[in-house]
């Protein structure tokens, strides 16, 4: 079985497959090949997959039928599993967790290959939905600590299958990234009494340079700092620390700003590969005064290189106020 261990130095945590075939992904082949005779996501293949968790489907059908609008299913080959007893464990000055977790793909439409910012409006509320209930029924497991939500569209960017797909990966520990996030969200607060997040989207909105799309209840921007060319992250206005707790008025405006800015990203850089990674507060973190969940999306258009991967430094060479108004400016 897989099982997490951590970098004692810098408290990192890494998974560690007993399987080198593994991956969080659907394991249909390698990253370097998108296979799909045949796709087992397309309806009439539902044999190929595991038993559905969740389903988007007519009242008239049963489970794991063809007539379904979305799915969720379990990974057929996952890192992490339920099953698996949790256990913390000590090798000298080493730290070690067993693989309790679970890894879900959420088959976010029928249609086959079609690019999110093709996706209608329901259908991207759907994924929405199943994003929420999915993060809510997991934590209900108190051995699960983070439930991370993530997007993997094309071969270079880790993605085994055409066919419109978003990851889950449940997890015993807390992701170094997010408790940085939360770490720094503390000490502005304890300084100012104001959620960091809600100070910048009240700056980006009003200077407007780094804004890409705007809606009644949330905004896009490209960050100050952006890692990557055409970095942008998606936020909502009213202030909430978890992304499960999205009302379901908020639904309809984050899938229309979603389709937005995948429209214009879409057409700036010719439909590249990307990810996206949903932030939101861990289970049982008492942080709601101060931490915001988000959106955060990457083009895949730049090749990480042995100097950022040395210092964690990033070289990005388009300023975001560049790329903002670049894809501000395109028609939709």
């Amino acid at each position: 079985m897989s099982e997490l261990r951590r970098d004692p130095i810098v408290n990192r945590w890494v998974i560690i497959a007993d399987d080198p075939l593994r991956s969080p992904e659907v394991s249909m082949g390698t990253e370097e090949a998108i296979l799909d005779d045949p796709c087992p996501f397309c309806p009439g293949n539902e044999h190929l997959c595991p038993p559905e968790i969740l389903a988007n489907r007519p009242s008239d059908s049963y489970p794991n039928d063809s007539r379904w609008a979305l799915r969720v299913i379990p990974n057929r080959s996952p890192l992490l599993v339920v099953e698996e007893d949790l256990r913390r464990m000590g090798e000298g000055v080493y730290d070690k967790i067993t693989g309790v977790g679970a890894n879900e793909v959420i088959i976010e439409t029928n249609r086959h290959g079609i690019r999110q910012s093709d996706m209608t409006a329901l259908e991207l509320e759907n994924m929405f939905w199943a994003y929420r209930d999915r993060i809510i029924d997991l934590k209900r497991d108190s051995r699960i600590q983070y439930v991370q939500i993530y997007k993997n569209c094309g071969a270079s960017a880790g993605a085994s299958l055409s066919h419109g797909h978003s990851l889950l990966m449940a997890l015993p520990i807390v992701p170094r990234t997010i408790s940085d996030e939360i770490d720094g969200s503390k000490r502005h607060f304890e300084n100012k009494q104001r959620c960091v997040y809600c100070d910048v989207i009240r700056q980006e909105t009003q200077l407007e340079t780094r804004v890409v799309s705007e809606t009644r209840m949330f905004v896009a921007i490209e960050p100050f700092a952006p890692r990557v060319p055409f970095e942008t992250w998606i936020l909502p206005k009213r202030h909430s620390a978890r992304f499960d707790e999205i009302e379901p008025r908020e639904l309809s405006d984050m899938a229309s700003i979603f389709k937005d800015v995948f429209s214009r990203l879409d057409i700036a850089l010719s439909s590249p590969a990307y990810n996206y990674i949903i932030h939101t507060s861990p289970s049982g973190n008492n942080n709601e005064e101060y931490y915001h969940w988000h959106m955060e999306i990457f083009p895949r258009i730049k090749i990480r290189t042995g100097f950022e991967w040395g210092t964690d430094l990033y070289i990005n060479p388009t300023p975001p106020e560049a790329s903002a108004a670049f894809l501000r400016g395109l028609v939709v």
